[in-house]
């Protein structure tokens, strides 16, 4: 169960695999294909897998899109090793959407099918795209509506099947709103705003809560159930603006806020910096760019790294996605266009790498607890290092 297990920073790596532009107002997306390979290794996790995606226009009006990504996943995190085992597994995905160009507007609608041994997960989402003002400004609004099947893995003689006593089920609807300015020549800006809700069982199966326990030996804690509330809302707005520099580079400035009714609040920062090269490299053209990122989050109100005894609360969770901590992630990637050929519009081979880290203020690594004087509570904060790797070749035809 990839999207409970791993949470917002394997999201964040899925949809950088589904490589593609979205459609802008009165323009149609450009007939292409890519394929890519991604790997993600980091806190005992490594994902890597392929994804495909196939553009094609039918007439002047009409473009379909089809994709499909597969992660191979294998764990032996934190999580797992505190109250489970370590495991293999795959998920598929796929997924097909549609755009209808009619004047200055464009409508896309789309379905997205996701699945994995214990979660099955279904999406589907329409949106309106209208530029107006001489094509100096594009409002976009978007709805979003998933239904997700949730399942829990058990090993039954040695065989790993879905527990028949576990099914639950979560539903998710989401409204985007966002708008795109050309402020000069050189300067776009751009707005969005997002508001998301969240019902069902939003918990893993698999994550514990611990509480203080000073019968058990040496690690003095025992491990429970996590208890979530079935309802959750958020928000996310968000800003971006960028700049195009005399000698063709680009510079983009993003800021995003967030906030939900589980109490987290967090803030995100990012710079990154485009350069193309105008003389052409064995007949091709090179470009380069960096990125730097940084994130911050508070815990949410029913988190508790050590809860001081059993059924404290109503609501208990130890999940690290929702503990307190700030992320800094640094990006490089290149891009390098080869010469045309007679069959193919353009061609261009991409390399992206980011060096993600993350520093947990209130969630401590409890596999020392027992181990060098620590006894629960007293064990170091944890920190998570990963490396993210993207190689993929797109064609336009």
């Amino acid at each position: 169960m990839i999207g409970a297990r791993f949470g917002k920073y394997v999201k964040v790596l899925t949809a950088l695999c589904l490589v593609g532009t979205p459609a802008i107002a009165d323009v149609l997306p450009d007939d292409r294909a890519d394929v890519l390979y991604h790997n993600y290794d980091g806190g005992g996790i490594t994902i890597q897998g392929p994804s495909v995606l196939v553009r094609k226009k039918v007439g002047d009006s009409l473009s379909f899109t089809g994709s499909y990504y597969e992660d191979l996943i294998s764990s032996a995190s934190i999580d797992v090793k505190l109250s489970a085992s370590p495991y293999h597994e795959t998920r598929k995905q796929e997924g097909g959407s549609v755009d209808y160009l009619h004047g200055k507007t464009i409508y896309t609608a789309g379905y997205i099918h996701s699945r994995e041994p214990d979660y099955e997960a279904n999406t589907s989402y329409f949106a309106i795209s209208q530029t107006m003002f001489g094509d100096l400004t594009t409002v976009s609004f978007g709805y979003r509506r998933g239904w997700d099947n949730v399942f829990r893995d058990i090993k039954v003689k040695g065989i790993i099947q879905n527990d028949p006593t576990f099914h639950q089920q979560a539903d998710h609807r989401a409204y985007t709103l966002s708008l795109s300015q050309i402020l000069t020549r050189n300067a776009i800006l751009d707005l969005n705003f997002e508001a998301i809700t969240d019902e069902g069982y939003l918990a893993s199966p698999y994550r514990k809560v611990r509480y203080f326990d000073p019968t058990v030996p040496g690690k003095q804690f025992t491990l429970a159930d996590q208890v979530y509330p079935n309802t959750r809302t958020s928000s996310a707005a968000s800003a971006q603006f960028k700049y195009y520099l005399p000698y063709r580079a680009a510079a983009t400035l993003q800021y995003r806020f967030y906030n939900d009714t589980w109490g987290i609040t967090g803030n995100t920062v990012e710079l990154d910096y485009t350069h193309p090269f105008t003389r052409p490299i064995l007949y091709g053209h090179l470009t380069l760019d960096g990125s730097v990122r940084y994130y911050k989050q508070n815990h949410a109100n029913f988190y508790s790294d050590l809860f001081p005894r059993a059924d404290y609360s109503n609501f208990e969770a130890r999940d690290r996605e929702l503990a307190a901590f700030h992320s800094l992630s640094l990006g490089f990637g290149a891009e390098y266009e080869f010469p045309k050929v007679r069959w193919l519009n353009k061609s261009s081979i991409t390399f992206h790498f980011n060096h993600l880290m993350i520093d947990y203020s209130d969630f401590r690594d409890a596999l020392l607890a027992g181990q060098d004087g620590y006894t629960a509570g007293t064990e170091p904060l944890y920190k998570l290092n990963a490396n993210i790797f993207q190689l993929f070749i797109s064609a336009w035809y």
